[in-house]
């Protein structure tokens, strides 16, 4: 059996209907910045790519590609996450999962986003517990802390990195 190779995930690309209102918001609401745009022919047609990033280390992190098709089933996406690296300003749907605090919305085509923050514990998912961000910091961490751990299997998440580590080593 081959070695399995060490990855880390690098960038998405997302079919878009309007690839101006994505960029408008994918920039303006979360904060990318674009990095390239441009024409790729394909035997279908032109698609206008945009490359966008919040890291300048990485060229795009996400990419936007026209050619979505107008008429689909259903959105095959389930989420796009972010983690915050401070609380988030804006308030929709908050949820708490025990070993995060997330916020969740939709991007103008309907993609379903998730902005969120780690927590220190461990909690077995899925769980999903709506919650008050009106709560002063202190409380809400004692409120995700208490919800944590009334879950089965609860544990600092560092245990449960290194219990996960160790059943991922060959």
């Amino acid at each position: 059996m081959l070695p399995v190779p060490s990855l880390s995930f690098s960038h998405m690309g997302l079919f878009v209907n309007d690839a101006a209102r994505m960029q408008d918001f994918y920039t303006r609401v979360l904060g990318f910045a674009v990095t390239d745009r441009g024409i790729l022919e394909t035997a279908d047609g032109p698609l206008t790519l945009v490359f966008l990033s919040r890291d300048p280390r990485e060229h795009h992190q996400i990419v936007l590609a026209s050619g979505r098709p107008a008429k689909l089933e259903f959105n095959s996406i389930n989420q796009i996450s972010f983690r915050l690296q401070r609380e988030p300003v804006s308030q929709i749907a908050p949820i708490c999962h025990g070993n995060a605090l997330s916020v969740y919305f939709r991007d103008p085509e309907g993609n379903r986003m998730e902005l969120f923050l780690d927590t220190p514990w461990y909690a077995r998912q899925p769980l999903r517990i709506p919650m008050d961000l009106q709560l002063p910091d202190s409380e809400l961490w004692a409120w995700t802390e208490a919800q944590a751990r009334r879950q089965p299997d609860f544990k600092p998440v560092e245990q449960w990195r290194a219990e996960i580590e160790a059943r991922m080593r060959p």
